[in-house]
């Protein structure tokens, strides 16, 4: 699955993306405890993430690019069951 960062302009922007791409439930709280919640029992996580205009997210969004980054370190350390993909 490849997520287009391209249009992302602030957090709240990147939630609303990853809630609408991966499928998280309705009642999602767009903030990084909801996001870890989702992604580590809410939702069935694709086999590969990839990330694309990672680069630019990172300029634009750089607090939300990096909190976006350890999410899925934790989660890749813990459960090992998807491999994420952060193309420039």
């Amino acid at each position: 699955m490849v997520i287009d960062l391209g249009s992302v302009c602030n957090e709240r922007d990147l939630h609303a993306l990853v809630k609408r791409e991966l499928g998280f439930p309705a009642f999602y709280g767009m903030n990084w405890d909801a996001f870890w919640d989702a992604i580590t029992g809410l939702i069935e996580m694709p086999d590969e993430l990839r990330f694309a205009y990672w680069a630019e997210l990172e300029l634009r969004v750089p607090q939300a690019a990096s909190a976006l980054r350890r999410q899925f370190a934790g989660c890749h350390a813990e459960t090992h069951g998807f491999n994420v993909v952060y193309d420039r």
